[in-house]
């Protein structure tokens, strides 16, 4: 069996790092009025009527399969999406965003590649990148790291932070475009580190696409269509970006009542790859999207409609409901096998 932890990641030591950084940090909070804090996908500062909400993320190790590809116009574009997704979580509109190059060295031509990506996000997600900032740090990096960190606005009234979810409401995924951009340690390592193929092998079951391309592959940004149901006179009661942590995101939400997830469509081969090379279903669903990048919570008698709308800008399905069973995520996977959380 592989696991998260052999690719040299450890979810359970970075949440206890996290909870750390966190309890040392929240005395801060009381210099402003703050609504929501750092454990939710977005960090809300209340101003008059409206919000700020904010959200800092990076591209992680996918940059290591941009430079085994030699192709680094696409992991700007994640970067935007991981930071844009999440702003989104609160009911806020993402308005503008600065970025973050760390760099061994200069290289002019693999930061120009950098910065198209980086105006294609900008572009699908209608923000505006205002500054940002580049560090040579030699020894301290190896390559280049890539971070970003984006503000949104949203009417205090119109604040989404899933405190009204209750038992029976719907669960909406939105489809993802593939792995996004979490767990492709555990992508490396499993595919191109401990197994037999190579960058340029094509997926097993589509001869048209290559390993390095479908992992690389830009993250989904679900602006529009998220941005077009807020218009709506919906009364949505949660949104969640599946990120890192799989479908346990939806926890972030609220802790009290549980999700059951019955109806996801099926995953995408490369998920199934991975699957293949020894690693468990639980690993599977607690590390990756698996094929649903974020997640819509609707009442029910709203669902249809929501999902209507939904799928005019994007792939919407309905995957489960919410029970009341306190701070449990169980899934039906694509082995008709129930996991839980």
């Amino acid at each position: 069996m592989v696991t998260y932890s052999d690719s040299g990641v450890d979810i359970d030591l970075e949440e206890v790092t996290v909870a750390k950084l966190a309890s040392t940090l929240k005395p801060t909070l009381k210099h402003r009025d703050i609504i929501t804090e750092s454990g939710h996908f977005a960090a809300l500062v209340k101003i008059g009527e409206q919000a700020i909400a904010m959200s800092t993320d990076g591209v992680g190790s996918k940059i290591l399969i941009a430079k085994m590809m030699e192709k680094y116009d696409t992991v700007g574009i994640d970067c935007i999406a991981m930071v844009v997704n999440d702003i989104l979580c609160v009911g806020a509109e993402p308005i503008a965003l600065v970025d973050y190059l760390a760099v061994e060295e200069p290289d002019p031509e693999v930061a120009e590649e950098i910065a198209k990506g980086l105006a294609k996000g900008a572009d699908l997600s209608k923000i505006a990148i205002i500054g940002g900032e580049t560090a040579s740090l030699p020894e301290v990096v190896n390559d280049f790291d890539l971070a970003g960190t984006g503000i949104g606005f949203v009417d205090i009234d119109k604040i989404i932070t899933g405190e009204n979810i209750s038992d029976g409401d719907i669960l909406i995924g939105i489809k993802s475009s593939g792995i996004h951009s979490n767990g492709l340690s555990l992508a490396r390592k499993t595919l191109l580190k401990d197994s037999k193929f190579n960058i340029n092998d094509n997926l097993p079951n589509d001869k048209s696409t290559t390993i390095g391309e479908e992992l690389l592959k830009p993250t989904e940004i679900y602006v529009k269509p998220v941005i077009n149901l807020l218009k709506e006179n919906f009364d949505i009661k949660g949104l969640a970006h599946i990120t890192g942590g799989g479908f346990t995101n939806l926890k972030r939400l609220k802790k009290t009542v549980g999700y059951e997830i019955n109806n996801l469509p099926e995953p995408q081969e490369i998920f199934k790859l991975i699957y293949n090379q020894d690693v468990p279903l639980e690993e599977m669903y607690k590390v990756f999207n698996m094929g649903i990048g974020f997640v819509v919570i609707a009442k029910k008698e709203e669902a249809d409609e929501v999902l209507k709308i939904l799928n005019k800008d994007c792939e919407a399905y309905n995957i489960g409901k919410v029970n009341s069973e306190p701070n449990k995520v169980r899934i039906k996977t694509f082995e008709n096998v129930e996991i839980s959380y």
